[in-house]
């Protein structure tokens, strides 16, 4: 089938070079042509494992090429992803300028029947707005061309995406239920038949249903993480352990494992934009999701329990100070550096007057540019930040380390380089990645997130060395 990809950011280029690795002709446009040339001259913007020989070799077998040509990319596709952009607006809504702008391009140039495919995570509602603006295009061209516009978020997480994709849990379509919408219905069948072999995962439904899924879901794993982290917060206080509570509660088969897993908050693309979408659009409608509301405040507070920490036990004034920073990146696999807690962290630290050096595998260049906009207008602050070349070269002389993003290579370092290397053996651990008592064995200072343990006496700096 020829596809048409609109937007090759995340999103984009996932969906483009998966569904061109299975046989489909696509083409992926961006209007962004520095983004388009990187990917001609075989470049990749974005960090996503496996996804650069994905995109490598269907270049090479001619199923995959992108272009800025948006006559030729609406002719191309039969069916059209809108795959762009939906960052938060000021009042916490989905902007969907960039939707429409898709839309009108393809009302601009559409030349005969074609399927809009809504990728893009959009409220409820977006799909209709979607096919208003194609028909007002239509109509000033003086032209009528037959069209269905279908809700089919993806569901990809960073990291593994290409597994996500590629063996999906689910496939949610919603269509509509008139002519156009039955046709668009069989081809969405067609598209998606190969990852349906093994069983069928495809849920049909109503289009709004379908909008309303997307932002369901992250809310709802959204919540499950804020939710640990306010028992966490607890658990501290009462000396009780959160990893152990996990296990307990995780060990029922109603609830489960996943994202119970206490830390310094959410960021990144989805959650934080989705549940204050989602709040806004309850809004809109009269309707106040007090729970939403709830986890967002917990998260936002969440990003400051570090801070918390590392003043607690050195003081508000960091003058003087220097703490090695491991993991920027808002999740590990990834350079998204999107509402990630370590700008959060790092803008606190060095308002305080500390120097702080950091080290991500590989977000380090994204690290940059954001640091730029967040401290703009703070030389002093933005002097004080520093990079280091890789993990252990961050601890040379710093006064502790604070892990912020689980990357693999933190999960078990050496702890006596560890120890020579800081001025003192102090860890703050915002993942929770060591036990308590093999800190406290090895004469380290641990601050977790709820690992409050009952007879586990921390020692300080000062009582080992």
């Amino acid at each position: 089938m020829k596809l048409t990809i609109i937007g090759s950011g995340y999103v984009g280029l996932v969906t483009g070079a998966c569904l061109a690795d299975i046989g489909n002709d696509v083409l992926c446009l961006d209007v962004d042509q520095p983004k388009i040339a990187i990917l001609n001259g075989g470049g990749i913007p974005i960090h996503e494992p496996g996804l650069k020989e994905v995109i490598d070799r269907n270049r090479d077998a001619g199923r995959l090429a992108f272009s800025s040509n948006v006559k030729h990319a609406v002719e191309h596709g039969e069916m059209l992803f809108i795959a762009v952009g939906t960052p938060s607006d000021e009042d916490g809504s989905a902007d969907l300028s960039y939707v429409l702008a898709a839309a009108r391009d393809i009302g601009r140039y559409m030349n005969g029947f074609k399927v809009i495919v809504d990728k893009s995570t959009v409220p409820v509602g977006t799909a209709q707005r979607v096919k208003d603006t194609i028909e007002r295009e239509l109509n000033a061209r003086g032209e009528r061309h037959m069209f269905s516009v279908v809700s089919n978020p993806e569901f990809l997480k960073e990291g593994a995406a290409i597994e996500d994709f590629t063996r999906p849990d689910r496939i949610v379509i919603g269509c509509d239920d008139d002519v156009p919408g039955e046709r668009a219905r069989d081809r969405m069948k067609r598209l998606y038949a190969p990852f349906n072999r093994n069983h069928e995962r495809t849920l049909y439904m109503d289009v709004q249903s379908a909008e309303f899924t997307k932002y369901a879901a992250n809310a709802m794993l959204a919540t499950r993480i804020s939710f640990m982290n306010e028992l966490a917060n607890f658990a501290d206080r009462v000396g009780a352990d959160i990893e152990a509570v996990r296990r307990g509660i995780g060990s029922d088969p109603r609830i489960g494992y996943d994202f119970l897993y206490a830390g310094c908050g959410y960021g990144g693309s989805c959650f934080p934009k989705d549940v204050r979408s989602l709040i806004q659009t309850a809004t809109e409608y009269g309707h106040d999701m007090s729970i939403l509301k709830a986890v967002s405040n917990v998260n936002e507070a969440q990003k400051d329990k570090l801070t918390d920490k590392i003043v607690e036990r050195f003081g508000d004034d960091l003058s003087g100070r220097t703490f090695a920073l491991w993991g920027l990146a808002f999740k590990p696999n990834t350079d998204d550096m999107r509402d990630a807690p370590s700008r959060v962290l790092a803008a606190a630290l060095l308002s305080r007057g500390a120097k702080v050096v950091a080290y991500d595998p590989v977000a380090v260049d994204e690290a940059r540019r954001v640091f730029a906009i967040d401290l703009q207008g703070q030389p002093q602050a933005r002097a004080r930040l520093a990079y280091a070349a890789n993990h252990k070269e961050a601890l040379d002389g710093a006064d502790a380390l604070i892990i912020v993003t689980e990357w693999k290579v933190f999960k078990s370092p050496d702890f006596d380089a560890i120890k020579k290397r800081l001025k003192t053996p102090v860890i703050f651990d915002g993942r929770n990645l060591y036990e308590p008592d093999t800190m406290n064995e090895m004469g380290i200072e641990y601050h977790a997130i709820g690992r409050g343990v009952r007879g586990v006496e921390v020692k300080s700096a000062a009582s080992v060395e």
